[in-house]
């Protein structure tokens, strides 16, 4: 039997976010994930070079690269939408696991045990201080997001920018003060800054 598995991981890049906003640059899922992925590699680098931690930086990326795989299935539900009340985000929590399922069910059995624990988010086999590095990648990318929409005029993530800084606070990650000091603040440049800056 076939495995449809990577046919639909494929399929993402046709999964658009941002699609309640006003947007000048495009972005789909698939591009998203390896935003996380490339994050989440510099998080785990920054707290191993620079803070002395011990984290395992290819399996927390290899987390990373599949965070949102079941949005195949779900598309990208809007934040604002999924948070707007308990009961919403229960249900959409039910939803993803159904996805997760139905993906799991498309491995060939030896590989999935591979597989389980970076798709199905009741699986016993994510830490929740390795996910934490997920966590902070994929915000970091939204705050990047808005970064760049602001930095082309358009004045729709304004406010998004604000709660998505604020959430950036609460997780209190050194690692995430560190990018945000020496590395956000050449995606508000130009070509042009960047190259004369590099001479």
């Amino acid at each position: 039997m076939d495995s449809h598995f990577f046919a639909y991981m494929y399929r993402l890049r046709y999964i658009e976010r941002w699609s309640l906003m006003r947007n000048i640059l495009k972005e789909n899922v698939a591009e998203h994930s390896f935003h996380v992925a490339l994050l989440t590699h510099v998080l785990c680098t920054i707290a191993n070079e620079e803070f002395g931690r011990n984290v395992p930086t290819d399996r927390i990326v290899s987390m990373a690269l599949f965070h949102d795989a079941t949005e195949v299935f779900t598309g990208d539900i809007p934040t604002p939408v999924k948070h707007h009340n308990p009961k919403i985000l229960s249900n959409f929590r039910d939803i993803e696991q159904l996805a997760a399922e139905r993906l799991l069910d498309m491995i060939p059995p030896k590989l999935k045990p591979v597989y389980e624990p970076l798709i199905d988010a009741k699986s016993s086999g994510l830490d929740p201080e390795l996910k934490r590095y997920v966590k902070a990648a994929d915000l970091l990318d939204a705050y990047l997001k808005c970064v760049t929409e602001l930095s082309a005029g358009n004045k729709e993530f304004g406010s998004a920018k604000k709660q998505i800084e604020q959430s950036i606070q609460e997780m209190n990650m050194p690692e995430m003060e560190y990018f945000l000091k020496h590395m956000a603040p050449s995606l508000e440049k130009t070509l042009d800054e960047l190259s004369e800056e590099s001479l």
